[in-house]
């Protein structure tokens, strides 16, 4: 079988370790965000207007409603914050550091979720994600005098917003994403940790059920223009006591548990809970998060401006509580830091793709490979398949597969080679003649959207059984028929012990009937705990190697290598 291999290899292509943008999708601008309403698309930027003129008239009610005897009372009943004593003194070093580098990270993160967001700009709330019942989109609608894939439908970003800004550059995106999370989480874990240690829990959690009618004097205090007395040294008023509660102990921990239910290995893990909080389901709801987090940043830093700018940032930055100039000259060194990083994470990005490809992975690409040895067993039943599958992928345009598709495949010979007892040849007869599994899934793409479908084919166990890997195989690699967008053979690598999982088959069928040219005939991959990417289409041969650092850039697969993607993606 060394032919085979001599045939296949140099018709992979080495990547170039920088973002070549002539090779790249060409850009592609959407439009202003959407919300559907019923039937109907609304413009979001009307949000903008509507909500300047509902704040004017919410200050002049607020104004007239505190004039009223019984609101009088009220509000001298709950005068807007409790006197419960504390055991906290201002705010230690410790709180400082955590503050500025938790916004410090949130920037990133959330300029690269946006990107992420950009390669599939649709959010739904069911999980078949079937053009037109998305509820949220930047992108226009899909067209239908044309297959549309879901590449096709990714739209470029400005690069002072999205990381790196250019179309389908998610990739790159999650690198900065995930690994941005990690640093988060770890320094969420140590706030926490501190949080509790010292009495500055006091501060942001509520002791007493009168915090709720103390917010809602707070509330009409500001609204009506009438700021209540700034004491953030020693307490917080109760409408800042609530919103950094649900800050620290609802929505951060939401955005964690949103963002992991994304990822195939965690979510075909959880049974009724994965079926039920779906991959779509979660999307939106990160999203929410993320908007929360955005109106929270803009409302902190209004009112940190306008309640007394010297003594907050004293109390925040230089962890001080006077009238001094310190915490502002930190503030403004701490801004200018953010502002350059800010401007740099684009050209860095565009410039040295490849480091940061490493740096992700030297960062979480442990964390993603012990995700992979969870066992993704979630299935679905006929009633749950989705109407609608998104295509994906460069269709293989060689004469060679051409001519087999044309004779509906009856010359299709699937090769497996390299580490192996016993190389084959199999043709799709004998393919159809082995034992044969179905089971019926949901597709993760890494692009965002999913899927579910009802996959028949050969077990994988089934082939190494056949094959008998050498002891030192630890890697499958699969060819495929098609190009890649930059040319050259696709192919990717997975571990060894992904191929003994018993959800993953090569698919020759899919929802009863033979797959389809647009959907991988003839034979697909499946394997259930990884991101659609990997499910190679169009499948040529199968090599089983001991590594995959000679093969094409070494990276592990087609869109590791020119896409800088990660070649272990079960999240």
């Amino acid at each position: 079988m060394s032919e085979i291999r001599e045939l296949l290899v140099p018709r992979l292509t080495h990547a170039d370790d920088r973002v070549r943008l002539s090779k790249w999708l060409p850009p592609q601008w959407g439009v202003a965000p959407r919300i559907r309403i019923g039937a109907r698309w609304f413009n979001t930027l009307w949000l903008l207007p509507l909500g300047f003129a509902f704040l004017i008239i919410g200050v002049a009610v607020a104004q007239e409603v505190r004039q009223i005897p019984s609101v009088k009372s009220f509000m001298a009943r709950y005068p807007g914050y409790t006197v419960l004593p504390v055991h906290y003194s201002g705010f230690p070093l410790w709180l400082c550091c955590a503050h500025f580098f938790n916004l410090f990270l949130l920037f990133l993160i959330i300029r690269a979720g946006i990107q992420i967001l950009a390669d599939h700009p649709r959010l739904y709330w069911n999980k078949h994600c079937t053009p037109g019942t998305e509820w949220l989109r930047f992108q226009h609608p899909v067209p239908s005098d044309r297959i549309w894939t879901a590449k096709d439908d990714s739209v470029t970003l400005p690069g002072w917003l999205g990381i790196p800004g250019i179309r389908h550059s998610i990739g790159l995106a999650r690198w900065w994403h995930f690994s941005c999370d990690f640093l988060w989480v770890l320094n969420g874990a140590a706030f926490y940790v501190m949080l509790f240690l010292t009495g500055q829990w006091e501060r942001v959690v509520p002791r007493t059920w009168a915090v709720f009618p103390n917010s809602l004097t707070v509330a009409i205090r500001y609204l009506s223009l009438q700021f209540p007395a700034n004491d953030s040294w020693v307490r917080y008023d109760s409408l800042q006591l609530l919103s950094y509660f649900v800050t620290i102990f609802v929505a951060a921990p939401l955005a964690i548990v949103t963002g992991l239910m994304q990822g195939p290995a965690i979510a075909n893990r959880l049974g009724w809970f994965g079926r039920f909080f779906h991959r779509q389901a979660a999307r939106s709801v990160h999203f929410l998060v993320m908007c929360y987090f955005v109106l929270f940043i803009c409302v902190h830093v209004m009112m940190v401006f306008i309640t007394g700018l010297r003594g907050n940032l004293n109390h925040m930055f230089a962890g001080v509580d006077d009238s001094g100039n310190e915490g502002f000259i930190i503030f403004a060194v701490a801004m200018v830091i953010v502002a350059i990083v800010w401007a740099a994470a684009t050209p860095l990005t565009l410039n040295h793709p490849r480091a940061v490809q490493k740096a992700g992975r030297f960062l979480i690409g442990w964390l993603k490979g012990l995700s992979e040895w969870w066992d993704p067993n979630n299935q679905f039943t006929e009633r749950d398949i989705s109407p609608h599958f998104w295509p994906n992928g460069t269709m293989p345009a060689s004469e060679e597969f051409n001519a087999l598709a044309h004779n509906n495949f009856a010359g299709y010979v699937l090769r497996i080679y390299g580490l192996v007892a016993n190389p084959a040849s199999i043709s799709l007869a004998e393919l159809k003649a082995m034992p044969k599994q179905e089971q019926i899934t949901e597709h993760f793409c890494i692009q965002g959207w999913s899927g579910v479908a009802k996959w028949a084919g050969v077990p994988m166990r089934h082939i190494l059984g056949l094959v008998k890997p050498q002891p030192q195989a630890r890697y499958a690699v699969f060819y495929s028929f098609a190009e890649g967008a930059e040319g050259g053979r696709y192919y990717d690598v997975h571990r060894i012990e992904n191929m003994r999982h018993h959800l993953t088959i090569l698919a020759y069928e899919m929802n009863g009937k033979p797959v389809s040219v647009l959907h991988g005939a003839p034979l697909r991959l499946r394997c259930e705990n990884e991101l659609g990417f990997k499910q190679v289409k169009w499948i040529e041969a199968i090599e089983f190697v001991e590594d995959f650092a000679s093969i094409g850039s070494g990276q592990g697969g087609y869109n590791e290598d020119h896409e800088f993607y990660g070649y272990r993606m079960p999240i």
